[in-house]
C-alpha cells in the first residue's frame, strides 16, 4: 500500500492490489500545509494536450460548408460568434479558445510526379510532423518527430505514462497501402523520431488497463478479470483506509472520481459481453472491447483521457478519429 496517512499525500500516490493499480486525483490533502491557492493553480494548469485528428466527416471542409461556416466562424478577432457553427458547444470556454482556420497541408501535397495521387496515404503522418514523407513501402520510413511527441518530452516526463495514442478505426500499420506509400504513414499519428511510429490503441479495454493495470502483470490482469470483479474491488481495504484520513470535501472528490472509474470499467464492460454473446456485429473483425457504435467509442476514449489527466497518469494524447483511406 503505498499512501501515508495524515494531512500530507504524496502527488504520486497509487492504490494497489492484485492485477490492480489505482492513481488518485488531485486531492487538498496532496498539499503541504500553508501551501496556499497559488500551489493549487500551479497544480492544475500544468500543460496538457490532446491532439486529434479527423480524416473524414466534417462538413465545414467542404467547399459549402465553408461558405456556411459551419466549422469555422464568419468573423474573426475575439468576439468571433461560434452560433452558426459545430463549435457552438464551446461558447461557455470561449475565453480560453483560439480557432485557427484555413490552414494547408502543404507539407502532404505531391511535391513530385511520382507522388501524385497519395496525398492521403501522407497527411496523417504528415499532421503532427509537418513534414513530407519519404515514399516508400518498406521498412525505410521517414517523417518527422511529431508535435505531441515533442510536447511530451518537455511536459510528459514527470507522468508515468508520457504520452498515450488513440484511435478508432481499424489500425494496420503493416505493408504497402497505395501509390507507393506504406500504411505505417495512413496510420501513425504519433512519431518519437521521424523513423520511429509509435503504435497506437483502439481497444478501450487496453487502454483502460495500461492505466489501472500498470505494474501488474498480464496474469494477474487476466484473473482479475476472470473473477468478474471491478478494478476497485481488488483495493476497497486501502480506499476506506484512505478515506478515514481524508476531509469532507477530498472525500466526497475522491468519491466521484471512483464513480466514474467504475461506471467506464462496467461501460467496458457491457460493450465485451454484447461482443461475446454470439449477435451478429457490425464490425466482425473488431476486438471485444471495442463498441460496434462509433458514437459510444468515441465517448469511452474521451472519458479515459479525462480519468487520465484527472490523475496525471499522463499530459499528451494523440487520438485519431479516423482512416484516411
Amino acid at each position: 500500500m503505498r499512501f501515508i496517512t495524515g494531512k500530507h499525500l504524496p502527488r504520486r500516490t497509487f492504490l494497489r492490489g492484485a492485477g490492480a493499480t489505482v492513481a488518485l486525483p488531485f486531492l487538498d490533502a496532496m498539499l503541504p500545509a500553508g501551501s496556499g491557492s497559488a500551489k493549487v493553480a500551479a497544480e492544475m494548469d500544468k500543460p496538457r494536450l490532446i491532439a486529434m485528428e479527423q480524416s473524414h466527416g466534417a462538413a465545414g471542409c467542404t467547399a459549402w460548408g465553408s461558405q456556411q461556416n459551419l466549422w469555422m466562424p464568419a468573423k474573426i478577432g475575439r468576439d468571433f460568434d461560434l452560433s452558426p457553427t459545430s463549435l457552438t458547444p464551446l461558447e461557455p470556454f470561449r475565453d480560453g479558445l483560439t480557432i485557427i482556420s484555413n490552414t494547408d497541408m502543404r507539407m502532404a501535397q505531391a511535391f513530385i510526379p511520382k507522388e501524385i495521387g497519395g496525398d492521403h496515404f501522407r497527411s496523417t503522418a504528415t499532421f503532427l510532423t509537418q513534414a513530407h514523407v519519404k515514399q516508400t513501402e518498406g521498412s525505410d520510413v521517414y517523417v518527422g518527430t511529431s508535435f505531441d511527441q515533442i510536447f511530451a518530452q518537455r511536459f510528459g516526463q514527470e507522468t508515468p505514462i508520457p504520452s498515450m495514442q488513440l484511435c478508432i478505426e481499424n489500425i494496420n500499420q503493416a505493408g504497402g497501402c497505395a501509390y507507393g506509400y506504406t500504411c505505417v504513414y495512413t496510420d501513425t499519428l504519433s512519431w518519437a523520431s521521424p523513423t520511429e511510429p509509435l503504435p497506437v490503441i483502439r481497444d478501450p479495454r487496453v487502454a483502460f488497463e495500461q492505466l489501472f493495470g500498470a505494474g501488474a502483470t498480464p496474469e494477474e490482469r487476466t484473473d482479475r478479470r476472470l473473477a468478474n470483479r471491478s478494478i476497485l474491488d481488488w483495493v476497497v481495504g486501502q480506499i476506506g483506509e484512505l478515506k478515514r484520513g481524508l476531509d469532507p470535501a477530498d472525500r466526497v472528490r475522491l468519491n466521484q472520481y471512483l464513480e466514474n472509474v467504475r461506471e467506464v470499467e462496467r461501460r467496458i464492460e457491457v460493450v465485451e459481453a454484447r461482443n461475446a454473446s454470439g449477435a451478429a456485429r457490425e464490425l466482425p473483425e473488431a476486438p471485444p472491447g471495442v463498441p460496434d457504435s462509433y458514437s459510444e467509442h468515441v465517448h469511452m476514449m474521451f472519458d479515459l483521457q479525462v480519468l487520465a489527466f484527472q490523475t496525471d497518469m499522463t499530459r499528451v494524447f494523440s487520438f485519431k478519429l479516423g482512416r484516411d483511406s
